[in-house]
C-alpha cells in the first residue's frame, strides 16, 4: 500500500511519472536484501524496453514526424473538405474529419491537435466560429488518433497483455473511432451550425481527392499488410517510415536532406518518454507480481462483482477519474496487467476490453486539470484554459455517450475482428 501512496504523491507533486514509479519502489528496495533489488528492478527496468515488436512505437512517431514536415496537412484538410466541406457548419466538419484521416498517419492525439490545429483555428476563426470553440474542437476530435488504427496506445496495450492481437486491436478500434466522429458531427451540425460559416470553401474535389490520395492511403497499405499476414506490425511501421520519406523526399519534396537530423531527434526524443515509462512500468510491474497484487485483486474483485456489466462500469468509472490526472500510456501500462485478467475471468471479450479501456483513457487526453490536448490547443490558440474547457464539456458529454455505447454493445466493436478472423 505504501507503494502507492508514494506514488500518488510524487506525480501530484509533478515527478515525471517514470521516475516517479522508480522513487516509489523505494518503500520495497529498503528492506530486505537491498543489493538484490536494486539488481532486479534494474534488470526488469532494461528487460522492459528490449523488446522487437518494441520498435514499431518509434517507427510511427517517426513516420508521423516525416509526414507532418512533408507539409500533407494542407491536403488532408483539402481531401477532407471535398468530403464533408459542403455541410451546414462545413468548416467544423472538416475539422473532425481530417482528424479521422489524420488518425491513420500518427496515431497520436497530440500530434493531431499541434498539426491541424495551426491551421484550423485561425481558418475557423476567419470564418466566424469563435476562436475557443475552434481550439476545443480541435482537441476533441483529436481523440479520433488513438483509436483508429494504426495507433500507438493499442500496440502498447497489446504488448502489455499477452495474447492480445494487435491486428485484431486495430480492426476493433475502426468503428468506435468512426462513431465518435459521427457523434461529434451531429453535435455541430444540430448545436453549432450557426456559429461560422454554413459551408466551408470548395476547391476543385478532383485536385483535392487526387492530391489527398497518397497521404491517406498510407493507413491502408500499413494495415492492410498486417491484416494479410505479410508483414508484423514493427515491419508495418519500418514501412510507414519508408513511405513517408518517399512522399516527402521524393514526390511532394518538401523535406530537404539537411532536415533529416531534426526530424530524427525529435522522433527520438518522443520515443524516449515512452520507453523509459515503459521500463519504469516493467519494474513496477514485476514489485506488484512478486508481491501478489494482481493476484489478491482478481480474487477481491471475482467475490464482490458478479456480472461483466458491474465491473465494466467500476472500469469505466475507475479510469475516467484516473485519466484526470495520469498520461493514457501510462495508465494502460499500470492497469491494464491488473484489469485484464478479471475481465477474462468474467468472460469478457478481450478485444472489446481493450477498446473500451483505450477510448476510456483517450478521453483523459482532453479532460481537465491535465489534459495533454487541452495544453496544446491552448497553446496554439492563445484562449487560455478556461474558456477551452468550457466549450469542450458537450463534446466529452457526446464522447462519454459513445464510450457507454460501445461498452454495452460489444458487436459494435468485435463486429470486424470476427468477419476477419480473430
Amino acid at each position: 500500500m505504501m507503494i502507492f501512496i508514494l506514488l500518488l504523491a510524487l506525480v501530484l507533486l509533478g515527478v515525471p511519472f517514470a521516475f516517479a514509479i522508480l522513487g516509489s519502489l523505494t518503500v520495497l528496495m529498503s528492506t530486505g536484501d537491498l543489493p538484490y533489488h536494486i539488481r532486479i528492478v534494474s534488470q526488469q527496468f532494461f528487460g522492459g524496453m528490449e523488446s522487437f515488436p518494441l520498435l514499431a512505437i518509434p517507427l510511427f512517431i517517426l513516420a508521423g514526424e516525416l509526414m507532418n514536415e512533408a507539409g500533407i496537412t494542407h491536403r488532408i484538410i483539402n481531401l477532407a473538405t471535398a468530403i464533408v466541406g459542403r455541410l451546414k457548419a462545413g468548416l467544423a466538419h472538416v475539422n473532425i474529419w481530417a482528424s479521422v484521416i489524420f488518425a491513420g498517419l500518427s496515431g497520436s492525439a497530440i500530434a493531431d491537435t499541434s498539426a491541424l490545429g495551426r491551421v484550423f483555428i485561425p481558418s475557423m476563426e476567419k470564418e466566424g466560429y469563435p476562436r475557443d470553440f475552434a481550439a476545443a474542437l480541435t482537441a476533441a476530435s483529436s481523440v479520433i488518433g488513438p483509436i483508429i488504427p494504426p495507433s500507438i496506445p493499442v500496440i502498447i496495450y497489446a504488448l502489455t497483455v499477452s495474447g492480445v492481437s494487435v491486428p485484431g486491436l486495430f480492426l476493433a478500434g475502426i468503428v468506435p473511432g468512426f462513431l465518435l466522429a459521427l457523434g461529434l458531427s451531429v453535435y455541430v451540425y444540430f448545436f453549432a451550425g450557426d456559429l461560422g460559416a454554413t459551408q466551408s470553401k470548395q476547391q476543385s474535389r478532383r485536385h483535392a481527392l487526387l492530391h489527398g490520395l497518397l497521404p491517406a492511403l498510407m493507413p491502408v497499405f500499413v494495415v492492410g499488410a498486417i491484416l494479410a499476414g505479410i508483414v508484423t506490425p514493427t515491419e508495418a511501421a519500418a514501412f510507414a517510415v519508408v513511405y513517408a520519406l518517399i512522399l516527402g523526399v521524393v514526390l511532394y519534396r518538401n523535406i530537404k536532406l539537411v532536415n533529416l537530423p531534426g526530424i530524427f531527434a525529435r522522433a527520438m526524443r518522443d520515443s524516449a518518454v515512452i520507453m523509459v515509462i515503459m521500463g519504469a512500468v516493467a519494474a513496477a510491474n514485476w514489485v506488484l507480481t512478486f508481491e501478489r497484487v494482481p493476484n489478491m485483486l482478481t480474487e477481491w474483485a471475482l467475490m464482490s462483482i458478479d456480472t461483466q456489466w458491474t465491473f465494466l462500469i467500476a472500469v469505466i468509472l475507475l479510469l475516467l477519474v484516473v485519466g484526470l490526472f495520469l498520461e493514457g500510456i501510462a495508465a494502460i501500462l499500470v492497469l491494464v496487467p491488473i484489469l485484464h485478467p478479471i475481465a477474462m475471468a468474467l468472460g469478457i471479450d478481450p478485444l472489446h476490453f481493450g477498446i473500451v479501456v483505450i477510448f476510456n483513457l483517450m478521453m483523459g487526453l482532453i479532460t481537465p486539470p491535465m489534459g495533454l490536448c487541452l495544453f496544446v490547443a491552448d497553446s496554439v490558440s492563445g484562449v487560455g484554459m478556461g474558456p477551452i474547457i468550457r466549450r469542450i464539456l458537450p463534446m466529452l458529454g457526446v464522447q462519454f455517450l459513445i464510450l457507454l455505447l460501445i461498452t454495452f454493445v460489444p458487436a459494435l466493436v468485435t463486429f470486424l475482428p470476427r468477419l476477419a478472423g480473430y
